[in-house]
């Protein structure tokens, strides 16, 4: 990799849902074709999401990404022929303590161990939603203990905001100095390890670059991302995303259904 823009960018990385893919969750060709016209230029390019490995593989098997890329906020760094470089689980006693605090939420909660998705029942509000970005389906289980000491991500699954905002205080005030505990969408609250935050994540992966992060440009659309936008040379939101978002970017793009990486690379880094 030895290309560089006029503002010194070297390497982007992009989150999926939401920003690299559109609201069908599925490439489009105008992205494709942009992310062929960064790497073309010398722009190394890699993704970062809060999907489990099997959902991330899909989008770098697509892009044909021959380079380290980040799972689970980056709790997993993994490359496309299956090679682990790094993974960060969530503490026994955090998994146990955080199903407890929800108990008797009306919440649906899911726990993702060994690349696979488990939850209490087959189906629900947003499971197929899940179905596509996890590339799987739930394995049904009556109890989430036997995973609490290989637990990649927890979520608990609501569209009441007021109950995740709530849930997400009483989350962070008990364990916040001892996982990662996030909004990826307004209807998901995750639970990650402490060192699974998008910061972290492509801190690590500028690093597998050899590219400094003054020299690294992020994109993304969720208050989970804004780890990634506080330690990256350039950030940039989606058209869609929350405004509390867009006011930390540098930079807005287009929505995720009008091609706005594709555009946030043309308009933005290779300007």
């Amino acid at each position: 990799m030895s290309g560089a823009t006029k503002d010194g960018i070297r390497l982007f990385i992009s989150d999926l849902d939401g920003t690299l893919v559109d609201r069908k969750k599925q490439l489009t060709a105008g992205t494709i074709a942009a992310v062929a016209r960064l790497k073309a230029a010398g722009i190394g390019f890699s993704v970062i999401s809060a999907r489990p490995r099997s959902g991330v593989q899909p989008i770098v098997d697509a892009l044909e990404l021959e380079v380290p890329i980040g799972a689970f906020n980056g709790g997993i760094l993994f490359k496309r022929d299956g090679t682990m470089l790094a993974e960060h689980r969530i503490a026994p006693r955090v998994a146990a303590g955080m199903f407890e605090l929800a108990q008797g939420l009306d919440v649906a909660p899911w726990l993702f161990a060994d690349d696979k998705w488990y939850a209490l029942a087959e189906q629900g509000p947003h499971f197929d939603s899940e179905r596509v970005s996890a590339n799987q389906s739930p394995i049904v289980v009556e109890d989430f203990a036997p995973y609490y000491d290989r637990a990649d991500k927890i979520t608990f699954v609501s569209d009441t905001p007021a109950l995740l905002a709530g849930l997400l205080d009483r989350a962070r005030a008990a364990y916040g100095d001892a996982a990662t505990i996030a909004q990826s969408q307004t209807y998901y609250l995750d639970v990650t390890a402490t060192a699974a935050n998008k910061g972290d994540g492509v801190a690590a992966l500028a690093e597998s670059f050899g590219v400094p992060l003054s020299q690294t440009a992020v994109i993304g659309d969720q208050f989970n991302d804004l780890p990634m936008f506080a330690r990256a040379g350039l950030s940039i939101a989606m058209g869609q995303a929350p405004d509390g978002v867009k006011a930390l970017a540098q930079h807005v793009t287009g929505a995720n259904d009008a091609d706005g990486v594709a555009q946030a690379i043309d308009q933005i880094i290779l300007a």
